[in-house]
């Protein structure tokens, strides 16, 4: 029994209460008291997300897709893909530049590949930042192979293809109702050997969308002409799409190598090529022949015997 002491007995109690405590706990207690937060990463595998960046204009990329670039440990990105983006990833974020010019690719494809893994294996989250759309002439299914045999989750986020791009650029429409109702898209930097069946694309009715076909312009006219495209389908080159440096030329299939080689720069472009619907030429025949009477005298026909009028081109 304790005797309690004259005066205030509280403190004298409380003291013998915090020894007897500490006595009895003392075997399991920590070591240390001070905490430390780890800067050890996780070990388990990361995830990719394959971020379509769209066309060039940094505002142009999706919330989704911009709330992923933001959250992002590693960030791989291509040489078109705006600074301004860019400069929305996390402060700490590693940002790797493995973009290809035209002919010259800095950073093989293999090394990307490498790159992604590797990084996600780190436990990273890691954002492959591509201009367009990752699943358009993007090799995003080379990329996302890698992924899978080395048992790295990854994901796609979409992003504004070039071709839709462009096309808005020049005020203009990808498809209309009884002019052009399918698309094609094609790419005109080919590997040596392969050879693009222009001749199956070769339909009234038709836009084709051909990314990367400045350089070699001269042979894609002379093949789609041979396929039996007529000479005066419609053609707009768009240069830098939604970008301050956007230029947008206007033609004909049969200038389109003189219109490419008459401007410097014009990488990275796109060509829009359009074979109107035979309804549609007919539709506008009245005002060709009222601009011009001997329009239809003068005007060419297609192997098919469908007859083209020079209609003026509406800006």
């Amino acid at each position: 029994m304790i005797t309690p002491a004259r005066g205030n007995p509280v403190p004298g109690l409380m003291l013998a209460l915090r020894r007897l405590a500490a006595a009895v706990l003392a075997p399991i207690a920590p070591r240390t008291c001070k905490r430390r937060r780890s800067r050890v990463r996780p070990t388990a595998p990361g995830h990719v997300v394959l971020l379509g960046a769209g066309p060039g204009s940094a505002d142009l990329i999706t919330l989704r897709g911009l709330r992923a670039l933001q959250s992002a440990d590693v960030v791989l990105y291509d040489r078109l893909a705006d600074p301004a983006l860019l400069a929305q990833t996390r402060h700490g974020a590693r940002l790797v530049s493995v973009g290809k010019a035209p002919g010259a690719h800095a950073v093989p494809q293999d090394r990307i590949n490498a790159l992604l893994v590797q990084a996600a294996r780190q436990g990273h989250r890691v954002v492959r930042l591509k201009c367009g759309d990752p699943g358009v002439f993007g090799r995003g299914a080379e990329e996302a192979s890698a992924l899978d045999q080395a048992g790295i989750a990854w994901s796609i986020i979409p992003g504004v293809t070039a071709a839709c791009a462009a096309a808005a650029a020049a005020g203009s429409f990808l498809t209309e109702r009884g002019r052009t109702e399918r698309v094609i898209l094609a790419t005109g930097h080919r590997r040596a050997g392969d050879q693009t069946d222009w001749a199956g694309c070769a339909a009234p009715g038709t836009t084709l969308a051909c990314y990367m076909g400045v350089t070699a312009a001269a042979g894609i006219q002379a093949e789609l002409l041979a396929a039996g495209w007529p000479a005066l389908s419609q053609v707009e080159i768009v240069s830098c799409a939604q970008t301050a440096r956007q230029r947008v030329l206007h033609g004909t299939l049969a200038d389109l190598a003189a219109l490419c080689n008459a401007q410097a720069e014009l990488n990275p472009a796109i060509l829009l090529i359009r074979w109107p619907a035979p309804s549609a030429l007919s539709a506008h025949r009245g005002l060709a022949e009222a601009a011009d009477p001997q329009a239809r005298k003068s005007s060419p026909r297609s192997s098919t015997g469908a007859e083209w009028v020079r209609a003026p081109t509406l800006m």
